[in-house]
């Protein structure tokens, strides 16, 4: 049976990024009894974030105080380390714009290659200090991935726009927040959930199947 798994995305937030990590523990351990396809949405909470990019410690000083901040990179770098990472405060936040017109116009080369692609931006930024409205880190992961025509499309400050605005307006403007799952159109998860809650949207989803 095949489950279809979207996903909306905001590519600079930390819970992204650890939903990420325990969908794939649950896919990992239930691809023996279905097949996966997932697919990425973009979404923005901050659509004026500076393209160039500013500090990102700054940033989040700025944004919860001190003492919080400490006490969220506290919190934060031990789920990381539960989950195999180290996480890295280090680098810009800024922009996202740029890494969802890749993520968003190349899903034409397959939705492995845009899950791939996601991967590795969220490698980049939350754990080697990269920023990724830079255009290399952009380009490079892209390579990496074997995603063709990033450099045209990267070039070309119109280009994915259209697209990126259309998934917009069809898809992401019927939630307020991110992470947010939906599983074949139907079983809903939001936040950085564990693993058991989107094995039991699994089975949810192939119970349903199984009556239709």
């Amino acid at each position: 049976m095949i489950l279809l798994i979207v996903i909306f995305t905001m590519n600079s937030c930390i819970i992204m990024m650890i939903g990420k990590q325990n969908l794939q523990k649950a896919i990992d351990s239930a691809k023996d009894g279905f097949n996966f396809e997932v697919r990425w949405h973009p979404f923005f909470l901050n659509p004026d974030a500076p393209k160039e990019g500013i500090n990102k410690t700054d940033f989040y000083k700025q944004k919860f105080g001190a003492s919080q901040y400490e006490a969220m990179m506290s919190r934060m770098t031990k789920i990381f380390n539960s989950l195999g990472f180290e996480y890295d405060t280090s680098g810009l936040t800024g922009s996202t714009l740029d890494s969802h017109r890749l993520i968003t116009f190349f899903a034409s080369q397959g939705y492995d290659k845009q899950n791939a692609l996601v991967e590795e931006l969220f490698l980049n930024y939350f754990c080697q200090g990269k920023y990724i409205g830079d255009r290399k880190v952009l380009l490079d992961a892209a390579e990496k991935v074997g995603i063709e025509g990033a450099s045209e499309l990267l070039h070309d400050p119109t280009k994915g726009i259209e697209e990126v605005n259309e998934e917009l307006e069809k898809y992401s403007s019927r939630i307020n927040g991110v992470p947010h799952f939906v599983i074949n159109e139907k079983y809903k998860i939001s936040g950085g959930q564990p693993p058991e809650v989107f094995l039991r949207a699994f089975q949810a989803a192939a119970d349903d199947g199984s009556r239709q």
